[in-house]
């Protein structure tokens, strides 16, 4: 793996609230699909649910679609602002499972807070590393989806709203259908 673990975490996670940005129904928008959705991702501290809490991590997801864009210097601007901004103070804890890792929040502090923090303490491994070609954009012409490519080989193109799937089920059913056409010329000559 090229990242801890915590570091993957947030970054998919990241991505993964970026993207139902583009779901419909938005699920951040019930109070049940949002909390399925929160706590998929076992965010520790206090989570409501609330309306003001919903609107509040719905506002993060343009802030943390940018960071999936811009040059090197670019993104470091915004991580370092986002840091500030939210009196992000490093920490060693160790919870639930999960063996020593850096929150760099109170525990308390809201979620949308958190989750920003979470994402930019990722960014900065992702920099320090070298990686930021890990982070990317759907291939898909008609999706504009984020996603963190954690493969070895670098090879993921597709985010994790289906259209890899979707994509490659359309490329077998043309090429049935090319078979079929070419099937049904050999047979007439």
């Amino acid at each position: 793996m090229v990242f801890a673990h915590d570091t993957a975490v947030a970054l998919t996670s990241a991505a993964s609230l970026v993207n139902t940005a583009s779901e419909d129904p938005d699920p951040l928008l019930d109070r049940s699909s949002y909390l399925r959705f929160v706590h998929g991702w076992e965010w520790t501290g206090p989570v409501s649910g609330d309306a003001a809490e919903r609107r509040a991590v719905r506002a993060i997801r343009p802030e943390i679609r940018a960071l999936w864009s811009g040059d090197e210097a670019d993104i470091v601007e915004r991580v370092n602002a986002l840091l500030r901004r939210e009196s992000a103070l490093p920490q060693l804890v160790r919870h639930d499972g999960w063996d020593w890792h850096l929150h760099a929040t109170r525990p308390d502090a809201p979620l949308a807070s958190r989750w920003l923090v979470e994402v930019a303490m990722a960014l900065v491994d992702v920099v320090r590393l070298g990686e930021l070609g890990r982070l990317r954009t759907c291939a898909a012409d008609d999706c504009d989806g984020v996603l963190v490519d954690l493969s070895r080989n670098r090879s993921k193109r597709y985010c994790d709203l289906g259209c890899g799937n979707r994509l490659n089920a359309a490329a077998y059913r043309a090429r049935l259908t090319s078979n079929d056409t070419d099937n049904a010329r050999g047979s007439v000559l």
